[in-house]
């Protein structure tokens, strides 16, 4: 580890930094980028990135911080989720991830702290007292239609790349109730906008002024990624508001006993390792929204 390459604390009043960040991000994480995020203005100020910077400005490695409000069966807390975590391909080899972690868990402090990784990395992240948690698909099986013209009005896909859209949802977002009491999060509209800016979320369907459903039918299949709604939401009644042919399965991106009590777990989760520090995380089946993962 060099102990001369700077350390570098970038946060939302860094404007001068952002593309340097963003610049970080693209060369190690091939299908994820900042730019348009930042463009959008989403950079809040629960979002941190801890960036070792070389000598010629640039971001060599990086471990950021999202402050979230999580609930945890049904006891709200405050914790942190770590995202963007690791090093330029020709500057690893010299503890430079390592060093960006360090300072990253020690702005964390003692609190909770959570980390989605890809399984190329998890020998990493127990070095660092995270342990694995397992998360779980859930779905139900439904026998669904469009509702016949004249009857109910297909909500149409609106698009997050609108200003007044934009900052409508994150209004919305930030008054949601949680999707889940079991392992969910609170006030996420702006790691949410980041999916939409990539292009990784579902299409958002606006289906009033204070719901907000990401979600998509392929192959007869309904998945609703994420629900983000102020009052409650009785999401039998609202799908035929979501699909334009027919359905025989509904998926979900988090866990719903609360919005569909029915669902049943069906596997594990393959595709995202979920690890865990200073949270004791719920006893059977649970998925963590797939929009408030960073």
């Amino acid at each position: 580890m060099n102990p001369l390459l700077e350390l570098r604390v970038v946060d939302r009043d860094d404007a001068a930094w952002h593309g340097a960040y963003c610049d970080y991000v693209s060369q190690v994480f091939r299908q994820a980028d900042f730019r348009r995020w930042c463009e959008w203005r989403q950079w809040g100020e629960d979002y941190r990135a801890f960036c070792i910077v070389g000598n010629d400005g640039r971001v060599l490695a990086n471990a950021s911080v999202s402050r979230m409000r999580l609930l945890v069966e049904g006891r709200e807390l405050v914790g942190y989720q770590l995202g963007a975590v690791g090093c330029l391909p020709q500057a690893r080899g010299q503890g430079l991830a390592r060093r960006a972690m360090q300072a990253a868990l020690a702005y964390c402090g003692q609190a909770p702290v959570f980390l989605f990784a890809n399984d190329s990395v998890l020998d990493f992240y127990p070095r660092f007292g995270f342990a694995p948690a397992p998360q779980t698909l859930f779905e139900a099986e439904l026998q669904a239609e469009p509702a016949g013209e004249g009857r109910i009005v297909r909500a149409a896909a609106v698009d997050l790349a609108d200003g007044e859209i934009r900052e409508a949802f994150l209004r919305s977002a930030a008054a949601a109730s949680p999707v889940s009491a079991r392992f969910a999060a609170r006030d996420y509209g702006r790691i949410a906008t980041w999916y939409a800016a990539n292009g990784h979320a579902s299409p958002a369907h606006r289906l009033d002024d204070d719901t907000w459903v990401f979600a998509e039918v392929e192959d007869g299949v309904l998945t609703i990624e994420d629900v983000f709604a102020t009052r409650p939401l009785d999401l039998s009644a609202a799908l035929p508001h979501l699909i334009a042919q027919p359905i025989h399965t509904v998926r979900f991106g988090f866990t719903p006993e609360r919005l569909w009590p029915q669902a049943r777990a069906v596997a594990a989760e393959a595709d995202a390792d979920l690890f865990v520090r200073n949270l004791v995380l719920p006893a059977g089946p649970h998925r963590f929204p797939l929009l408030a993962r960073t």
